[in-house]
């Protein structure tokens, strides 16, 4: 029986080709237990034929290939030993004589993995991902909600880590998703879900990791693709990009630049009440604001493969984000005991750019047949943000005559520096026994200067005391030891420990303020693994997480959303803790049934304070005492037809916070459900098409509750010229749905919130594949698929 406690992943490529040597996409590819016969894990060929298989299997192994119009083939029996790389050579399968129609349908690709210890969502392939960005394909996974604040909630909850080939971040919710804009999809193998982290992973992220994975080149030779689109929703935004990946002997190199323009119109409408001695005072806010972003993404990698046991590589991202929004919003105030009615009428114009440059130096080396191995990486982050804005505030009373004048201009400068250096050591000892542990150090510096001035009428502008430059360091020494085994021929689990001391400085420079935090925690882990049969398992996973404020949070600013409204930053803020626990079904390595408890202490929540006598409301996050999350998950695959292939989940929610907020209890909880379901089809004359449907009920979010929603999006695709030229078009939001009601009735406040995106439109992409020399090249090569990543 294959050892399912060695969780050291190993890796099975090649290609499939026909008695012509022509590659064959949307073969099914299956690993195989050779003593049993069950079935194990599999993979779908690309379109060039390609496939690469990740399993926890170990033991004497068969590879088994079938397609429609095709021979079943099976390999010769091979040993898949833990950690390891088993490379074919180009796979010729036999055309099936007879029973064969003129228009032959294949199977589409399945998009979702349901696995031990995540769930992957394929993305390579897909119509959806076809000129889309990288936020767009995250935001449709299962268990992915993006919010109107560009946070990214898992499983209802926020605090999510997000990483790339295993590295995280380090950015902001509104710098994430800037950067994640400008990621285009295309350059995205698939997307992993990680609910339950080892202690393998840093201790950030209380919801979970969500770990982004980019193409791999496992073809000798170059290839590469041109692709060129639009889309228009309103406003027209093109891209355009160019992909080159070349591979020869010791060497490969990956190498792709894309444009993008991402251009769109908000609305929002905001009421606000507030309770006066007369009465209440009305505020009704209407406001548009038109957002225009230009995009440039680079990443380059270069590995070399000393031998077949020792390799080293570099890999560099380079991305910038030139941003131009305008706003012109109205407000109408109504007062008690008066007939007059006052009006302000603002204008924010605000340009920004955000730069960021990442450089990875890595190493991978095996020290003997067992699989033992060394990987080291060093990592650097520089990013740079700046933004200037003018908000002008026109004020009349009933009609626009005698009208009086207020400017208020910003100007903020950023600038962040991360390192990181990072050893890992991994040790077989036979018997699915592996011994894990490692040490890292992170470095960050950033340094955030805000200039804020203001003026009335023609007068010159002042300085604003509000005004601040503040300069944040964190240093974290992070260790951490995991153990993996196996109680039973059917019970394994994997257990670690892992220790994070943190060092925090925060300075305001105008303040003259410094604040300190300095703190070691502890981070235990545990999975157990109970194979109930070999198509039914059982995982139960328990860990404490962390989540640090942001530094841009701890920076004791004041930001003018519009003469109402101001948001603070909050140098008080703590880390938050989260305690998980999870007990997760999985059948067939598809379906799956999971329920989760979540205790957070400490949470970080976004706070509205009223003032009734300004009639003004600030913002800002802080925390709450506790939030506590119950969760029921279930993703069931359909498949409909042989061509028509579906993914439903269902998740039920039921949150609940509680903390004190000034001198008024909040203590709210609601259940809430999200339904996601995604079809697949694949049909005649080379056409595909995907749809996706997303339903959000209503749910709380701390002081807010948001009313339900819910989307549909779409997309079709045609190759042509023998699959070189692919024409993808997708449709957004088709029935212009995904708009956000919510309002906020705690204490004082009453307030109510409707916005919409304008995110109904439609895509093109256009994309020419070009080859040369794809001849595959037969190859073992030692170490695990996530270190491998890193190579590519």
């Amino acid at each position: 029986m294959s050892n399912l406690a060695a969780t050291e992943l190993s890796t099975i490529s090649g290609k499939v080709v026909d008695e012509k040597g022509q590659s064959v996409p949307f073969a099914n590819v299956a690993l195989v237990e050779f003593a049993t016969g069950n079935l194990l894990t599999g993979d779908v060929t690309q379109e060039d034929g390609s496939f690469e298989i990740e399993s926890i299997h170990a033991g004497k192994m068969l590879l088994v290939i079938s397609s429609i119009g095709y021979q079943t083939f099976k390999s010769e029996p091979f040993d898949l030993a833990p950690g390891t790389t088993k490379s074919f050579d180009a796979i010729r399968v036999s055309e099936e004589m007879g029973n064969l129609q003129e228009v032959t349908v294949k199977a589409s690709r399945p998009e979702i993995i349901v696995e031990a210890d995540k769930t992957t969502v394929n993305v390579e392939g897909t119509v959806l991902a076809e000129g889309n960005t990288a936020l767009d394909v995250i935001g449709r996974s299962p268990g992915v909600y993006i919010d109107e604040n560009n946070t990214i909630n898992l499983n209802g909850r926020p605090g999510v880590t997000v990483m790339i080939n295993d590295r995280p971040t380090y950015m902001s919710s509104t710098d994430l998703a800037n950067f994640l804009r400008s990621m285009p999809a295309d350059n995205i193998k698939s997307i992993e879900i990680i609910n339950n982290p080892s202690a393998r992973f840093d201790a950030e992220g209380t919801a979970g990791v969500i770990n982004i994975r980019l193409k791999k080149n496992n073809i000798d030779g170059m290839f590469g693709n041109v692709n060129v689109g639009g889309m228009y929703n309103g406003l027209y935004s093109p891209n355009a990009g160019v992909s080159l990946n070349v591979k020869k002997g010791k060497w490969t190199n990956t190498a792709s630049f894309n444009h993008s323009q991402f251009n769109f119109v908000n609305e929002l409408n905001i009421t606000r009440n507030f309770q006066l001695d007369q009465g209440v005072s009305r505020f009704d806010q209407e406001s548009l604001i038109t957002m225009r972003n230009k995009s440039y993404f680079f990443t380059g990698g270069s590995d070399y493969q000393i031998n077949d046991k020792h390799s080293i590589g570099a890999s560099v991202q380079a991305s910038q984000n030139n941003g131009s929004n305008f706003g012109n919003s109205v407000t109408a105030i109504d007062n008690p005991g008066s007939e007059n009615m006052f009006f302000i009428r603002s204008e924010n114009d605000e340009n920004s750019q955000n730069r960021r440059l990442f450089g990875n130096l890595h190493y991978v080396g095996i020290l003997d047949s067992l699989g033992t191995k060394i990987t080291s990486d060093i990592d650097f982050t520089r990013m740079r943000s700046n933004s200037e804005g003018l908000l002008s505030n026109f004020n009349w009373i009933n009609e626009p005559v005698n009208v009086s004048r207020d400017f208020i201009s910003t100007l903020n400068d950023m600038d962040y520096r991360i390192f990181t250096a990072k050893v890992d050591f991994t040790k077989p000892f036979g018997k699915g026994r592996v011994l894990e542990t490692g040490v890292k150090g992170s470095w960050v510096k950033s340094d955030n200067n805000l200039d804020l001035a203001k003026a009335v009428e023609e007068e010159p502008f002042t300085p604003d005391p509000n005004s601040n430059q503040f300069i944040y360091e964190e240093n974290v020494l992070a260790a951490y030891s995991n153990y993996r085994s196996k109680f039973s021929e059917k019970v394994s689990f994997n257990a670690g420990l892992r220790a994070e001391y943190s060092d925090i400085t925060g300075t305001s420079l105008t303040l003259d303020r410094v604040d300190n935090q300095n703190y070691l925690s502890l981070f235990p882990s545990i999975s157990v693994q109970q194979a109930i049969s070999k198509d039914y398992q059982i995982i139960y996973n328990a860990n404490r997480r962390i989540a640090r404020p942001n530094y841009r949070l701890l920076n004791p600013f004041v930001f003018y959303i519009d003469p109402l409204t101001t948001e603070q930053g909050n140098p008080n803020l703590r880390p938050q803790f989260a305690h998980n626990l999870e007990m997760n079904h999985v059948i067939k390595n598809a379906y799956q049934f999971t329920l989760s408890y979540s205790l957070t202490n400490d949470v970080f929540q976004q706070i509205f304070l009223q003032d009734e006598e300004t009639r003004t409301t600030t913002t800002f996050t802080s925390n709450l005492d506790k939030s506590q999350n119950f969760n029921f998950r279930t993703m069931i695959p359909v498949e409909i037809a042989k061509w028509w292939n579906s993914n439903h989940m269902l998740q039920v929610t039921n949150s609940r916070w509680k903390s004190m907020i000034g001198d008024a209890l909040l203590d709210v909880a609601q259940t809430s459900l999200t339904f996601r379901t995604q079809h697949n089809l694949t049909l005649p004359a080379g056409f595909k098409a995907e749809i996706v449907g997303m339903y959000i009920s209503p749910a709380q979010y701390g002081q807010a509750t948001i009313k339900g929603f819910a989307w549909v999006d779409a997309g079709i695709s045609k190759n042509f010229m023998k699959e070189k030229l692919s024409l993808t078009v997708n449709g957004t939001d088709l029935f212009a749905s995904q708009i956000i009601r919510a309002n906020v009735q705690f204490d004082n406040i009453d307030t109510q919130f409707r916005q919409y995106r304008n995110t109904q439109g439609v895509r093109f992409t256009l994309r020419y594949k070009f080859a040369q020399g794809e001849n595959f090249r037969i190859a073992n090569r030692s170490g695990s698929s996530e270190e491998r990543s890193r190579l590519d």
